[in-house]
């Protein structure tokens, strides 16, 4: 069975929109898509009059080669959030199909799918937040056609081994589409799992530059996939994704030197991330650290509105994600520079500040 087959009928028999800058090939003077003729003013090289390439090549050729895939494997848009929301609306049938997720987990995944009218099935990860493999296999029906496994998992920051992908995708061959979101994966001592495309036509890959590449204002993220789909994705895609700045600040950060200063801030992070790790597990009224694998720390408080007062009382705002299962009392630190992971473990040693009043829970959660 090809894994095209798990999609929906009626998105393979699609004939996409096809817009003027895909028909302009080899196009020097270009009036064929209704753009003003001038650049606006304050334009700085962005040639902002005119629609941008709908997926870039200089940036496909740079993801390509950092992600070792090949161009036809790979689809650039706005975040991984982005490709989320594409897989769900090509495979899942609205009142038929279902996703499955691992709570605690990301929670785009069942957005998306509840979005589209999905079914949303919830198997929750195992002892330590591991992902339990057998209870995700257990739980699959003929209905979930995505399954989604977050590695290092967003939030209680655990990273799932190689081995079980490995099984997860050959279990799920012809079954379900298995999608591994790595956006935190430069944190973690294990590396993609992107190289196992080639032998699981089943197996797609998240990726995004909002993490260890800074880049969450420009908004690029790519999904690392079978060509097949790829092509899918492509027929349901909007005609232009990625804005002219956005793919000419990801060039910048892709470069040499921007892959150097990545190497090294993520160093400072690791780094940094153990040190809090232990500094927060000696304050009084932490109860633990989760061990994390990606560039924040969940960590467990005897009294968590205390601990938030404190941090909102020093102007700092951490993760609220205690509406999580088995998270109840815990909020999420994201690692920052020295002098930002000082204040918070100043913070939190202040005398008790005042309560603030209870905020309703955010469904869905953030990054």
């Amino acid at each position: 069975m090809n894994v095209l087959d798990l999609a929906r009928a009626e998105i393979r028999a699609l004939q996409p929109y096809s817009s003027a800058r895909m028909e302009a090939a080899g196009g020097r003077l270009m009036l064929n898509a209704n753009e003003s003729a001038w650049a606006p003013v304050g334009d700085t090289g962005h040639a902002s009059n005119r629609y941008p390439e709908p997926q870039p090549a200089a940036l496909l050729d740079a993801l390509a080669l950092l992600y070792g895939v090949r161009r036809e494997q790979l689809l650039v848009g706005r975040g991984s959030d982005e490709a989320i929301d594409l897989l769900v609306r090509a495979f899942c049938r609205a009142g038929e199909d279902a996703v499955l997720v691992q709570p605690p987990t990301f929670g785009m995944y069942a957005v998306c799918a509840r979005i589209q009218g999905a079914g949303v099935v919830e198997v929750p990860l195992g002892e330590g937040f591991a992902l339990d493999v057998d209870a995700v296999l257990a739980a699959l029906t003929p209905a979930v056609k995505l399954v989604f496994v977050c590695r290092p998992n967003n939030p209680a920051g655990r990273d799932v081994l190689r081995a079980d992908i490995e099984r997860l995708a050959a279990a799920l061959a012809g079954r379900a589409l298995l999608v591994v979101d790595e956006a935190y994966v430069e944190f973690a001592d294990e590396g993609s799992v992107a190289d196992l495309i080639d032998r699981h036509d089943n197996l797609a890959v998240l990726r995004t530059l909002s993490k260890a590449w800074a880049l969450a204002g420009v908004r690029v993220g790519a999904l690392l996939a079978d060509a097949g789909v790829v092509a899918l994705l492509r027929r349901i895609m909007p005609p232009y994704p990625l804005p002219q700045p956005c793919v000419d600040a990801a060039l910048v950060a892709l470069s040499g030197w921007g892959q150097a200063n990545v190497r090294l801030r993520v160093a400072v992070v690791r780094k940094q991330r153990e040190a809090m790790r232990a500094a927060l597990a000696r304050l009084p009224g932490v109860r633990e650290v989760l061990p994390s694998q990606a560039n924040f720390l969940a960590v467990r408080f005897a009294d968590a509105d205390a601990a938030m007062a404190r941090l909102l009382a020093a102007g700092i705002v951490v993760r609220d994600v205690r509406r999580h299962p088995r998270l109840g009392d815990a909020l999420r630190i994201t690692i920052g520079t020295p002098e930002e992971n000082r204040r918070v473990l100043v913070a939190l040693k202040s005398p008790q500040a005042r309560r603030p009043r209870a905020a309703s829970a955010v469904p869905g959660g953030a990054a």
